[in-house]
């Protein structure tokens, strides 16, 4: 199967009527379309390949690694984040102007003295998750186990009351 398979757009079925020229084009990849997509993609990959820093095992820099999972309940926030091969001491949680920060580093280093080499690798990260009003941050909790930190905030008080409802009607008005 060739690539060209794989593109919704190359499928005889689903093809729109296209000016000859670019037919010519798309059938010889030099379509302006494909180039521009392979050009911004190379593009960030050479971003965040140049830095020289090795991908880390379960931090995805393209997407704001680490991967973080937000809930929401009547009574607390709860930030969900998978930080693989990181110890509870590697991770700094701060609460502060309104926003939740989760900061941390991995340092990973592999030797292998019969083959004759050293393999280092290092990375931080720092996500920044914006948090409502009526937040209790002094009675916040954070758990870390099997590389899965949880913090959960609960809410005052004041945060439930100042919730209103508003109903949805079917019928335009």
């Amino acid at each position: 199967m060739a690539f060209r398979d794989l593109i919704p757009w190359s499928r005889q079925e689903n093809r729109l009527p296209v000016p000859v020229s670019a037919e010519r084009d798309r059938d010889n990849d030099t379509h302006p379309l494909l180039s521009l997509h392979r050009e911004v993609n190379r593009l960030f990959d050479d971003v965040f390949r140049g830095f020289g820093v090795p991908a880390l095992a379960g931090f995805d820099r393209a997407a704001g690694w680490p991967h973080v999972e937000l809930g929401e309940t009547d009574k607390e926030i709860r930030v969900t984040a998978e930080l693989p091969g990181l110890d509870e001491k590697d991770v700094e949680i701060i609460v502060e102007d309104g926003a939740l920060t989760l900061r941390g580093e991995k340092r990973s280093e592999v030797e292998d003295k019969d083959r004759g080499y050293t393999e280092r690798s290092y990375g931080r990260f720092e996500r920044r998750i914006g948090l409502p009003q009526g937040i209790d941050r002094d009675n916040g909790k954070a758990t870390f186990r099997n590389g899965v930190l949880t913090v959960t905030l609960p809410k005052t008080e004041a945060a439930n009351e100042n919730v209103r409802r508003i109903p949805v009607n079917g019928k335009a008005a």
